[in-house]
């Protein structure tokens, strides 16, 4: 059977194809009962409005893509949700593309997206060049960075408070009364990353505290365990290890196990996101939460300009949430 096109539902619907494209695009002074009733018919018949030929006619393809890592990381996982929900609720759907923070890969996913005339595009991810962008930007695409810093793009920002996040470990620990301190954090090309070390280790030396070079290391989420074993495997082990995102911690809590080490009374551990995680891991774990679904909608509703924006950077603010993987020095 071949597929209903247009001319079929408006002919079913007795009406016309102008008719039935503005219910599709949600426009037009249509009665509520009206539209109901053609989009029953739309599904009855099995009509697919095509996106090629909607951009073709310069009309909104109601489709967006999203940059980022890992879909498999909890953080990106509900990260994408939430700019899922909200783009449904404003009739968009959404085109999720993992990149590994690789250039080469988000440079194919930029033409990929551009190719399929999509309405916008939320940047997560990290970039070396942001010329691996350049499909995108030098189009004219509406585009919008989430959870990652590039001031150089010229577009909309929404970030948490990075540097504020890792200050808030840094006195939460050091209140604590821990002064060995150690960082285990993600690959320095990652913004948000960076700005949590920083404000970590800015904070501990406020506090008269200067972190020991061999306690900072960098790591990849599938080692995360094995980077946490080498922090503790130090002549002198640090008491308190800051981590950069709740996978890295999740790392150290396996760490700190294989060592024999308990948690948190031969070393506390804070993480960094608050996922899903954070709260069923042994013991649970305390952790600088961002405000994911916030970070989400402002991220939709920025690269959909609506109300019309100009290119700013938003903050939101991170919260310490304590759980049990974190005690005074012993």
């Amino acid at each position: 059977m071949m597929k209903a096109t247009i001319y079929d539902v408006a002919k079913e619907a007795g009406v016309s194809i102008a008719t039935v494209s503005l219910v599709i695009n949600g426009k037009g002074k249509i009665s509520a009962e009206r539209r109901e009733e053609i989009r029953r018919i739309m599904l009855r018949m099995g009509y697919k409005p095509s996106m090629i030929a909607s951009a073709l006619t310069g009309k909104k393809t109601y489709a967006l893509g999203l940059l980022v890592p890992d879909i498999s990381n909890p953080f990106f996982a509900e990260i994408a949700r939430a700019v899922e929900d909200e783009g449904q609720r404003h009739g968009y759907s959404v085109f999720i593309c993992s990149t590994d923070n690789r250039d080469d890969k988000v440079e194919h996913y930029a033409a990929l997206l551009e190719q399929k005339n999509v309405d916008g595009v939320i940047v997560g991810t990290g970039l070396k060049e942001l010329s691996a962008l350049a499909p995108l930007l030098q189009g004219g695409m509406p585009v919008a960075f989430l959870s990652r810093e590039c001031p150089a793009a010229g577009v909309p920002t929404i970030v948490v408070d990075d540097y504020g996040g890792g200050a808030s470990a840094a006195e939460h620990l050091i209140g604590l009364g821990h002064r060995r301190l150690a960082v285990l954090a993600e690959q320095e090309s990652i913004s948000s990353s960076r700005e949590r070390v920083r404000g970590f280790r800015e904070t501990a030396a406020a506090a008269g505290i200067t972190l020991d070079p061999q306690l900072v290391r960098s790591s990849s989420l599938k080692d995360g365990k094995a980077s946490a074993l080498a922090l503790l495997s130090q002549a002198e082990r640090p008491t308190a290890i800051f981590c950069c995102n709740d996978m890295l911690a999740i790392g150290a809590l396996q760490a700190a196990k294989t060592a024999g080490l308990r948690i948190p009374d031969d070393c506390s551990i804070v993480g960094f996101d608050d996922t899903v995680l954070a709260s069923v891991t042994d013991p649970p774990l305390t952790t600088i939460a961002q405000p994911i679904e916030r970070l989400g909608q402002l991220a939709v509703q920025y690269v959909l300009r609506e109300p019309e924006r100009t290119p700013e950077r938003v903050v939101l603010p991170p919260a310490l949430v304590q759980r049990q993987s974190t005690s005074p020095l012993r």
